[in-house]
């Protein structure tokens, strides 16, 4: 009988190892789903901060070479072209 009752103290203090981790695991995983989420917020931001620095770039680009930049003319020329495209294209929807 006395071999029945320290297998199952033996089991009992092996569950409650498994439960201690299991615990343990738990607070971790919740600590890195926290840092997860905290990552993707300031991965958002650098994206939205990069997508607005692209757009001054591109702005500053087409003011310096309609400035008479020899380098960028024709990229501006190009911008002024598909500007007038689209506005165009809005003149005629609203003559509909």
């Amino acid at each position: 009988m006395s071999e029945l009752v320290e297998i199952v103290d033996s089991l009992e203090n092996k569950i409650s190892k498994l439960l201690h981790k299991l615990t343990l695991q738990s607070q971790a995983n919740a600590k890195l789903e926290q840092e997860l989420v905290a990552l993707k917020g300031k991965l958002e931001e650098t994206k939205k901060s990069t997508t607005d620095w692209e757009e001054k770039y591109e702005s500053l680009k087409l003011a310096s070479s309609m400035l008479g930049s020899d380098t960028n003319k024709t990229e501006a020329k190009l911008k002024i072209n598909s500007l007038i495209r689209e506005l165009d294209h809005c003149i005629a929807q609203l003559a509909e």
